[in-house]
């Protein structure tokens, strides 16, 4: 899948930090921490219902909802104190939120090789972000009863 064929939101993200140095790549990112939005309260006072990413090395929880179109809603939580990996969790939630089930299914679990941040954050917090990807798509497939 080429860049152009990615949904709107994550090509428009993807784009923006290509566009900058690795230092402004950096604090992009952390942009993109602080606009994280808050947890609605039916998932805020029943974390239970929410899934850990194993994958990330801070814990990192989402849920992912269809709405009465059919639409891709997704939520995560991340700690204050780990900005890289909220960064992320915030670019999907801001990327796949409002996605058909076959765009979002359609976004490849390497998406965060495209942001151009290899050399500025460790593998492993890469690996956290295709762990939070696989995590929102596995949910979806099963939300829409592709499983």
């Amino acid at each position: 899948m080429t860049d152009n064929a990615l949904p709107a939101a994550l090509a428009e993200i993807s784009e923006d930090f290509l566009d900058l140095d690795e230092n402004s790549r950096l604090e992009l990112l952390l942009d993109f921490s602080r606009e994280l939005p808050e947890l609605p309260a039916r998932y805020s006072d029943h974390p239970e219902e929410l899934e850990r990413v194993a994958e990330c090395q801070s814990p990192v929880f989402i849920r992912v909802e269809l709405d009465d179109y059919g639409l891709v809603q997704l939520f995560a939580t991340a700690p204050q104190e780990a900005p890289t990996t909220r960064g992320f969790a915030s670019i999907l939630v801001q990327g796949l939120s409002g996605l058909s089930v076959e765009e979002a299914l359609a976004v490849p679990s390497d998406y965060s090789q495209r942001l151009g941040l290899a050399r500025a954050v460790s593998p492993l917090r890469l690996a956290g972000m295709t762990g939070m990807i696989r995590r929102a798509q596995r949910q979806i497939r099963l939300l829409a009863g592709h499983e």
